[in-house]
């Protein structure tokens, strides 16, 4: 997230009046939006290999993405104003659960509302319909997301999608 970007979610941010209910939400992707997979790419020529499952998991697995400062700010800022934060990555829950968990919590992401991954049931679909199914629960549950933060195109469409999106850059891999 460019400066740029920061100043553009603290403008939102601070034109938001919380009803105090505690059913405010910001909906966060994890890879590459929370912390930065760019050291596994690099190995993979930054995204010109095609994507080995296998070894990204392995990688996933030693836990040592760093965080995005930037949204890392936001994110310490949203919990501060009030906001539960969702994290919802398409990891999978089973392999990469506590791995992701222990990951996030080393670089700083704590407090969220709850992280939610990928399993066996919703394995099969798109990416951006197993999303939209994940936020369509939560505004059933009586959340209001407010903002939804992700790296794909993937992260932000389909329906629920929140009051305002923010798209970082990836120039590495597309996800569908």
């Amino acid at each position: 997230m460019a400066a740029d970007g920061r100043k553009l979610s603290r403008v939102y941010l601070n034109e938001i009046v919380l009803p105090g209910d505690g059913m405010d939400a910001w909906i966060f992707d994890v890879d590459d939006t929370c912390f930065s997979n760019v050291f596994y790419y690099r190995l993979k020529r930054y995204g010109c290999d095609p994507y080995d499952p296998t070894g990204f998991r392995s990688w996933a697995m030693k836990g040592e993405s760093p965080a995005i400062q930037p949204v890392l700010e936001l994110f310490n800022e949203l919990i501060e104003t009030g906001f539960k934060v969702i994290l919802v990555t398409g990891r999978d829950e089973e392999t990469l659960g506590q791995a992701t968990q222990e990951n996030l919590h080393n670089q700083g992401f704590t407090g969220y509302e709850r992280l939610i991954m990928r399993t066996p049931e919703n394995k099969k679909h798109s990416a951006t319909i197993y999303k939209t199914a994940i936020r369509k629960q939560v505004v059933e549950e009586g959340y209001r997301i407010w903002g939804n933060v992700g790296d794909q195109w993937s992260d932000l469409q389909g329906e629920y999608s929140g009051n305002r999106t923010f798209k970082l850059p990836n120039p590495m891999y597309f996800v569908p």
